[in-house]
């Protein structure tokens, strides 16, 4: 192929990633704007405290288990092996390997569900402190909310497994919609049952679980219509030895050796929290879901866009075009979400007082959730590139690094939590969160640069570099208009909001500006698909 089809074909793919990443963007924004009326919902009703804190431990159980089977292992093992049949072995194999796999899995997450159930209250005294258990009735509500919401588990990760067939398949927005589905349905279920169950003597909260089993349920329902749009027809079929479901275990097991201690981070973590002042599981839990939000547009976005196109050309052992897609993804990661960390540091204040400030949730709460907030952010950048990074070694076959990458973040985090927790308390748990997710982050880099025989760190670093001095530049200025909004802004909530709509506005404007005076490819191409599509 001649040098200029390929820089051609390169770009075409980098436009493509672009393209599907702004609809998966779309949608999950949808999503992450329901899950903080979610968000504000707990906040409003229960604020920091006794009730939200159960919940939080309750569902933490299921969600841990759902990032092994969903969202982490499953979901990337599943992928890899469902894009290389859909490749090359035809549709027939292909359909029948994802029969085989949603029997399977069906069966084996509905015995742990039931273990779950029956094992409920050693699980949440193994997650809990000593200072947890001595609240009168804190415990027993946290054991009976883990009953609750443990099928949550098979709809989650069934839902991944069909989200990976449909982003394979090309279809890529009503698979990111569907925590839209969740989040509707944990909104309007669990207020509905919030203010029904308290006429039968159960608490408040037990509504908001019931809410969540059943948006769970819609996140998998949801999807099932365009599944069957691309050509799905369900045919039950359960066989062991299936070369496609053997392998998918094969690369999960390591997936899981590794996730697990992302899992054991978060163990740690809630140990450590319960042992802070009551409310510090509920602030650390606040902030981290505003994290997320742009965890989710950005990396999350990214890697589900990118991930089809690297498992194509790692089956076709194309690594020089394997090698341009991962470092313009990574490109594009951080020109959104370096930024994205400086913002949420000046703006998390105003930002949480609008969104949760209300009811039960006091100002004081707002400030403990903000220091949270600001911790969280610094690990912004690496959490999004450890989401581009992991699942490119599983289109190369290669799990171990990822496994030792994240029991080295399991080290580092314990380290800094270990030595901070008494000075810092609950900020101390944000900022070890986030450090021991640079460290994975550097070692995957380096690994990475090494099994891809070299990737374009000039490019990389030039990239870097001018977002860097962007965010630099629109710090200055977001700084200064603080300043000189914060009378003007404060005087009420709607003008509160106005403040931080001209906030975000402006920075988002100086720092645009700046990337694409400075001609940084990524964020070009985003404008300009975006001029044309609204130009025609």
């Amino acid at each position: 192929m001649a040098q200029g089809e390929k820089v051609k074909k390169a770009a075409c793919d980098t436009g493509r990633i672009a393209r599907s990443a702004g609809t998966v963007s779309v949608a999950v924004m949808c999503s992450r704007v329901l899950g903080l009326v979610r968000e504000q919902v707990f906040a409003v009703l229960f604020g920091a405290g006794f009730a939200y804190d159960a919940f939080i431990v309750a569902f933490r159980i299921p969600n841990l288990l759902r990032d092994l089977f969903g969202e982490g292992a499953l979901s990337s093992a599943f992928v890899s092996v469902f894009s290389e049949y859909d490749a090359k072995k035809g549709e027939k194999q292909t359909w029948q390997l994802a029969n085989n796999v949603l029997v399977f899995f069906a069966m084996l997450l509905s015995l742990i569900t039931i273990a779950g159930i029956w094992f409920a209250d050693p699980l949440v005294r193994l997650l809990v402190d000593s200072e947890f258990v001595q609240v009168p009735g804190k415990l027993d509500l946290t054991r009976q909310l883990t009953i609750v919401m443990f099928p949550f588990l098979i709809f989650i990760s069934l839902s991944a497994v069909v989200m990976g067939m449909l982003n394979t398949k090309g279809r890529f927005f009503i698979p990111a919609m569907a925590s839209s589905f969740f989040n509707m349905g944990s909104i309007i279920g669990g207020l509905g049952m919030a203010y029904l169950l308290p006429k039968f003597g159960y608490p408040p909260i037990m509504g908001m679980a019931i809410g969540t089993l059943t948006g769970g349920f819609l996140q998998f329902a949801g999807q099932l219509p365009t599944l069957f749009r691309a050509g799905f027809c369900f045919a039950p079929r359960l066989d062991l030895h299936d070369p496609g479901l053997l392998r998918i275990l094969r690369l999960m097991l390591p997936a899981i050796i590794g996730l697990s201690a992302t899992q054991l981070n978060i163990f740690i973590n809630t140990r450590f929290a319960s042992s802070c002042a009551e409310g510090s599981v509920s602030w650390l839990n606040y902030a981290f879901r505003l994290v997320q939000l742009p965890i989710g547009l950005f990396g999350v976005a990214i890697s589900i866009a990118s991930l089809p196109v690297i498992a194509r050309y790692a089956a076709e052992n194309d690594s020089v075009k394997l090698r341009e897609t991962f470092t313009s993804s990574l490109t594009m990661a951080f020109c959104l979400t370096l930024p994205a960390s400086f913002g949420l540091w000046l703006l998390a204040e105003p930002i949480i007082r609008i969104i949760f400030q209300h009811g039960a949730f006091s100002a004081f709460d707002t400030e403990r959730t903000a220091e949270a907030l600001r911790f969280y952010s610094v690990g912004l950048f690496a959490y999004s590139a450890v989401k581009i990074m992991v699942p490119i070694f599983f289109a190369l076959d290669d799990t171990r690094y990822p496994v030792i990458g994240s029991f080295l973040a399991v080290a580092a985090n314990l380290i800094f939590i270990s030595f901070s927790i008494d000075l810092f308390q609950h900020r101390a748990i944000a900022l070890s969160t986030s450090s021991a997710m640079i460290c994975n982050f550097f070692f995957l880099s380096v690994v990475l640069y090494r099994k891809l025989e070299g990737y374009s760190l000039a490019y990389l670093f030039e990239g870097i570099a001018k977002v860097l001095l962007a965010s630099a530049v629109m710090s200055i200025c977001l700084k200064a208009l603080l300043i000189w909004g914060g009378d003007i802004f404060n005087k009420s909530t709607v003008l509160q909001i106005t403040g931080v709509i001209v906030y975000i506005a402006a920075a988002v404007s100086v720092y645009g500006v700046l990337l694409y005076m400075m001609r940084v490819k990524e964020l070009s191409l985003i404008i300009d698909k975006l001029r044309q599509r609204f130009l025609g």
